[in-house]
């Protein structure tokens, strides 16, 4: 069954002021499966004043009683994964499969947070001058306000959730409204294990209205936002405006770079698999593959007989491997690339067309005879689509994966050691795994550059986001 999502604030949860509510959809069936509050103004205030206490108590509390809490939560948490995963399937679409890896991967992040909470660790600068002690201490930045995509409602809230709390930090989460039911059950594990009132807010309504109010509200001292670039740059700047801290997680475009010398066919079979995960909506999401010419037909081959397995369908059902995209407003999206990419000569070698007319399918799709004027080639697809580019040197192919402004994830397949630590130190991005699919781990930076955002989700970077130096010198007397 799936429940009619509450808000959570001051400790209860409960409905909004007023009774609005949100209806929640289905995408695979496009029916109304439950609703979720909506949240009005003096529901955001109350939640800043919880937050604002829940910050006095969390903060004070030692690093070894938080982390304590947050083990207990991952511990929930793994318990309750099956319970989750159908409602995560419901109103997210992807298959039963992955939403049991997306939440199954939430325990490790929420305890590798927890064991970070205990090593936020200052430092001892040697003096100039005898008699005189100089600290750098640690202090957790204050409230946060956390806006998450509907993509990996689970995923997206437990890094900063995680890290939030690891630091210190109350939070107010803006979870997303279309698929609301698997965030609040993750908050509930938190809860259940022991966070105190107020530390955990949960609200939903209209994103801007939240955002606008949320962000320059002064009990907020710290942002963390993942989605688009372009509500990225909104809200950076809005943030900018009051001097909060930032964290920005936005779009990629992310080039896949095979060069000649790889093993072809495994690696067309991997990264098959990869674009096709959660239908392509995903912000690291292999896009744009670049293939070295001696060996782009073998390539091409062979990715189009792995992406013609992809069996698509209702994610609760059996054997279903990629499921329905998330929303109604994605079809025209991805009809709108494919038509301005055909107009252009491109070649629609699989798929590029809505399955049936009920649910929001989509076929697997594979274009080639791409150009780099063409829209799919410049914007981010966020689908299950791949453009195949043929390339013929290493700088030619440099200068495409750098040529977009987005900066979030790349791939490189290569036997040249010579050849990886080229191309690993010349394209320009955040994150670059190389002859196999190594990013998001809890342990390791995750984080985009240029208009792919900045700062860091994972790994002990993450953290830092929510802590404040502070340098203390003091004299004998």
């Amino acid at each position: 069954m799936y429940p009619n999502v509450q808000l959570h604030i001051a400790g209860t949860w409960r409905d909004a002021e007023g009774g609005r509510r949100i209806p929640v959809l289905n995408p695979a069936t496009e029916e109304e499966i439950g609703s979720v509050a909506h949240a009005s103004r003096a529901d955001l205030d109350e939640a800043l004043d919880a937050t604002q206490k829940g910050f006095a108590i969390w903060s004070r509390m030692s690093a070894y009683e938080r982390s304590k809490i947050m083990r207990k939560a991952a511990g929930l948490w793994r318990e309750r994964v099956e319970t989750v995963a159908p409602l995560l399937t419901q109103e997210q679409g992807k298959p039963l499969a992955e939403a049991r890896v997306e939440l199954a991967a939430a325990a490790d992040i929420i305890e590798w947070f927890a064991e970070e909470a205990q090593r936020a660790y200052g430092r001892v600068v040697p003096a100039r001058s005898p008699g005189i002690y100089q600290l750098v201490v640690k202090e957790p930045v204050g409230p946060v306000a956390a806006f998450t995509p509907w993509n990996f409602p689970v995923n997206q809230v437990v890094r900063k959730l995680s890290a939030a709390l690891a630091a210190g930090c109350s939070i107010i989460v803006k979870a997303p409204e279309e698929t609301p039911a698997s965030p609040a059950e993750l908050i509930r594990a938190f809860v259940d294990a022991g966070v105190p009132a107020g530390v955990i807010g949960l609200v939903y309504g209209v994103p801007s209205e939240i955002s606008e109010y949320l962000i320059p509200h002064p009990v907020i001292r710290k942002v963390t936002f993942t989605g688009s670039t372009p509500v990225g740059k909104k809200l950076a700047g809005l943030a900018g405006e009051h001097m909060k801290r930032v964290t920005m997680e936005l779009g990629g475009h992310a080039p896949v770079i095979v060069f000649d010398d790889a093993d072809v066919d495994a690696t067309a079979k991997l990264m098959a698999t990869s674009k096709f995960r959660n239908a392509g909506q995903v912000c690291v999401s292999p896009t744009r593959f670049l293939v070295q010419e001696k060996v782009y037909e073998q390539f091409v081959d062979t990715f189009l007989d792995h992406a013609k397995t992809v069996k698509v369908g209702n994610g609760m059902e059996a054997g279903i491997t990629m499921g329905p995209l998330a929303n109604e407003r994605r079809i025209p999206a991805m009809e709108a690339l494919l038509n301005d990419a055909r107009q252009q000569g491109a070649d629609v070698r699989l798929g590029g067309s809505r399955i049936g007319n009920k649910g929001y399918f989509f076929e697997p799709t594979v274009v080639t005879g791409v150009t780099r004027q063409m829209r799919m080639m410049n914007e981010e697809p966020f689908g299950p689509m791949a453009m195949m580019l043929p390339f013929s040197d290493f700088d030619e192919v440099v200068d495409e994966a750098n040529r977009l402004p987005f900066g979030l994830a790349a791939y490189a397949f290569t036997r040249s050691a010579k050849t990886a630590n080229a191309v690993a130190s010349q394209v320009q991005t955040g994150m670059m795994t190389i002859n196999h699919l190594g990013l998001a781990l809890p342990e390791v930076p995750f984080g985009g550059v240029k208009d792919s955002g900045y700062g860091s989700e994972g790994g002990s970077e993450a953290i830092e986001a929510y802590l404040n130096p502070k340098f203390v010198t003091q004299a004998g007397i």
